[in-house]
């Protein structure tokens, strides 16, 4: 999944799989890969796809990157890359999936800036609230013109078709679900499947998570059904 706050990518891999016999097999206490090599495949694999993208001419450069548009600064500019260590950060989940997707999920599904942190704006700049992680993330105050303002904000809306979440293995479009019942029953889930069957979906995060999402947080008016509507409290 792509981060749009920080421009990076996540990854949520299985810690088991199903073997060629359609049979459940769990990775126990190994962990996926070492580090070091999703390091050097990671990297590799980036710096030739962005190399492909500037030879066919399909990048755009701006403000201070405009110099790459020159061969020789963007040659300059990979062999740096290229040289450099490259380190992802990997680790085991503390307790379980669900606690790594909410944290995710909030990366994943937020608008480039919310409006309590823009401070003023006139005709010609806007200001805003930004972390300087140079300063130990101390918050303080950028000035930009309204037009870097605004470049700067779309280069957090995905381009047509791209997709920012994608699914593979066990959850892709193509065989997920054949292969998460099979899943489901391997594991003794039938039960517990049961107990979900013809429920609708605010019945299901209720019965999963507790939270009647037909209930009003603020001032615990209810939401119509179907439809779920603003309750006239708030």
């Amino acid at each position: 999944m792509l981060c749009k706050a920080c421009h990076s990518i996540h990854t949520i891999l299985l810690g088991g799989g199903l073997t060629s016999k359609n049979e459940c097999k769990n990775n126990g206490s190994e962990f996926f890969l070492p580090i070091w090599i999703i390091s050097k495949v990671f990297r590799g694999k980036y710096m030739a796809e962005l190399k492909n993208l500037w030879e066919n001419d399909l990048l755009e450069f701006h403000g201070t990157a405009e110099k790459y548009r020159s061969y020789y600064a963007f040659k300059e500019l990979l062999d740096i890359c290229n040289s450099t260590e490259w380190t992802p950060y990997c680790k085991k989940n503390f307790n379980g999936a669900q606690p790594m997707i909410d944290y995710l999920g909030k990366y994943t599904h937020r608008i480039a800036i919310s409006n309590h942190r823009i401070i003023r704006m006139d005709d010609e700049t806007v200001t805003f609230s930004v972390k300087d992680y140079r300063n130990k993330g101390q918050w303080k105050e950028l000035t930009l013109s309204g037009i870097e303002f605004i470049r700067r904000f779309l280069m957090h809306v995905l381009p047509k078709r791209f997709v920012r979440i994608r699914h593979y293995g066990l959850l892709c479009s193509r065989s997920k679900r054949k292969k998460l019942t099979l899943c489901r029953n391997l594991l003794g889930c039938r039960k517990y499947i049961s107990e979900l069957r013809n429920k609708e979906m605010p019945e299901i995060l209720e019965h999963l998570y507790g939270i009647n999402v037909c209930v009003c947080k603020v001032c615990g008016g209810k939401f119509g059904k179907p439809q779920l509507r603003i309750p006239q409290k708030c």
